[in-house]
C-alpha cells in the first residue's frame, strides 16, 4: 500500500489546484520537500506519493511497475477532484501509464523515462560503466547505479552542483526493484490514448536522458519540450529547481479547469 505524504505547510484545503508528486526509482517523498513547499506557497494543494517499499528501509524490493501505478492511483483518489500529476524519471513513466485509464487535470513529465523505452539509457550506462551494469544484473539490485557520490553527481546532477546536495541525496537513496527495472525495458506508454494536457520538461545537462529523448517524448504528446539550461536530471533538487517549480505553478494555473 502507498502512503500519501502531505507537506508540513499544507493547511488550505481550498487551494486552487491539486498537485500529486510522483518520485522516481530509489527515491521517496523526501526528494520533493522544498519543491512541494514552494508549490504550496503558490497556493496549491500539494501531496507526494510514497511508492511501496520506498520508505528508507534497506532490503530488496520485488515490485512491478503495475504496483507503483496502483500507488499513484490511490494517491490521486485522495483529492476531491482529479489532480495534476508531476512525475520525475521513473515516476514520469508511472504517470504516463496512469493517464491511459484515469482522469487528471494535467500532467508534468520531469526528466521522464521516454516513450520509446530505456534501451538507449541502458546501452549508454553499459558503455560508460560496464562494471556498474554488471553489478546491477549480478545482484538483481539497482543500488549500484547510485553507489558512490561520484555516480550520483554524474547521473543526477552537474559538476557545479554543491557537494552537500550530492552527499545528502546519496545518503537518502535506497534500492529499487529489479523487476521494475525489467518492466522499464518492455513497458511502453501509449500517448495516442491520452488526451490530458502534458508539459514535458528536461534538463540540458541530464546525465541519464538525452535532450533528443526529451524532445521525442514531447512530440509523442503533440507538444514541445522545455529544456532548462544547465540543469541535471534531478530537476527538483539541482541548482535552479525553484524556476522549475515556478514554471509548473504557471502551467497548472493556465490549464486549471474553470
Amino acid at each position: 500500500m502507498s502512503d500519501v505524504v502531505t507537506p508540513r505547510s499544507v493547511a488550505d484545503r481550498n487551494a486552487p489546484s491539486g498537485i500529486l508528486l510522483v518520485h522516481g526509482a530509489a527515491h521517496g517523498p523526501w526528494c520533493w520537500d522544498a519543491f512541494a513547499d514552494r508549490l504550496t506557497d503558490h497556493g496549491h494543494d500539494v501531496r507526494a506519493v510514497q511508492l511501496r517499499g520506498h520508505d528508507q528501509r534497506t532490503g530488496r524490493l520485488w515490485y512491478r511497475l503495475r504496483h507503483y501505478v496502483e500507488d499513484v492511483r490511490r494517491g490521486a483518489a485522495e483529492f476531491a477532484q482529479p489532480p495534476t500529476l508531476v512525475g520525475h524519471s521513473m515516476g514520469g513513466l508511472l504517470v504516463q501509464k496512469y493517464l491511459e485509464g484515469n482522469p487528471a487535470a494535467g500532467a508534468v513529465l520531469m526528466a521522464s523515462l521516454p516513450t520509446g523505452g530505456v534501451t538507449g539509457l541502458v546501452v549508454r550506462l553499459g558503455m560508460r560503466h560496464p562494471l556498474v551494469l554488471l553489478r546491477i544484473n549480478a545482484t538483481l539490485r539497482l543500488r549500484p547505479l547510485f553507489g558512490t557520490t561520484a555516480m550520483v553527481r554524474e547521473v543526477a546532477f552537474t559538476p557545479e552542483t554543491p557537494q552537500e546536495v550530492i552527499d545528502d541525496c546519496h545518503a537518502r537513496i535506497r534500492d529499487e526493484s529489479y523487476l521494475a527495472f525489467l518492466d522499464m525495458l518492455f513497458v511502453r506508454p501509449r500517448p495516442r490514448r491520452i488526451a490530458t494536457p502534458v508539459l514535458v520538461l528536461g534538463g540540458e545537462r541530464d546525465g541519464i536522458l538525452t535532450v533528443g529523448e526529451v524532445h521525442r517524448t514531447a512530440r509523442a504528446y503533440r507538444t514541445r519540450a522545455e529544456i532548462v539550461p544547465r540543469m541535471g536530471h534531478h530537476m527538483m533538487l539541482d541548482d535552479g529547481w525553484e524556476k522549475v517549480a515556478d514554471r509548473i505553478d504557471a502551467w497548472v494555473r493556465q490549464h486549471r479547469a474553470p
